[in-house]
């Protein structure tokens, strides 16, 4: 791959992952409640659950969706529904959770299991690889542009986290925090807008 287009993608991997949407407004939200060093493995399992949703798609799990769209659809309204149901839970939550019992960030699994249902993971996918991959050196390119995102994923998403933790202090008011869960959880819903339509 041309050092042009490596860079190229550099650039679409870094802007896709560290704009807003349900990943990114999620590990704010846990940020938040939950602290950077807790919301670590939720970062991760966004990393490794992407790259293996990337491969997939570009290894021909894109050529099964365009050949049978339903499918694609299904798990794009799949992914909406469970997406509503993190917005709730972040709406309702009240208090920043310093270990309570029940209150625990999402984990390496789940979060790498979400990218499977998150919208804007699967619209990054398949755009990447559409636009990025040389069917001349197919499988290397494949694998280059896993490795950009692979370079460009955790720095990103732990920027969202960043911010969330560093207005832990401030949110320790209930008011606050409350007014700013409902707001994460009513952006969560509105990053599924572009991607449902």
């Amino acid at each position: 791959m041309p050092i042009e287009i490596f860079l190229a993608l550099m650039v679409f991997a870094f802007t896709t992952s560290i704009t807003p949407g349900p990943n990114n407004m999620m590990l704010f939200a846990s940020g938040v409640n939950f602290g950077f060093v807790r919301t670590i493995p939720h970062m991760c399992g966004i990393g490794v659950g992407f790259l293996v949703l990337l491969l997939a798609v570009g290894f021909g799990l894109g050529a099964l969706l365009e050949t049978f769209p339903a499918v694609y659809t299904v798990m794009k309204f799949a992914g909406g529904a469970y997406l509503l149901w993190i917005a709730w839970k972040i709406a309702t939550s009240r208090s920043i959770a310093e270990g309570k019992a029940g209150t625990q960030p999402m984990s390496f699994l789940e979060a790498a299991a979400f990218q499977w249902v998150n919208p804007k993971a699967w619209v990054m996918a398949v755009s990447a690889m559409a636009t990025y991959t040389d069917a001349r050196n197919y499988t290397v390119s494949v694998l280059i542009v896993g490795l950009a995102f692979a370079i460009v994923n955790f720095p990103s998403v732990s920027t969202w986290a960043g911010f969330g933790s560093a207005l832990r202090q401030w949110l320790s008011d209930p008011v606050r925090l409350k007014w700013f869960n409902v707001s994460m959880a009513l952006l969560l819903v509105a990053s599924l807008w572009p991607m449902l339509r």
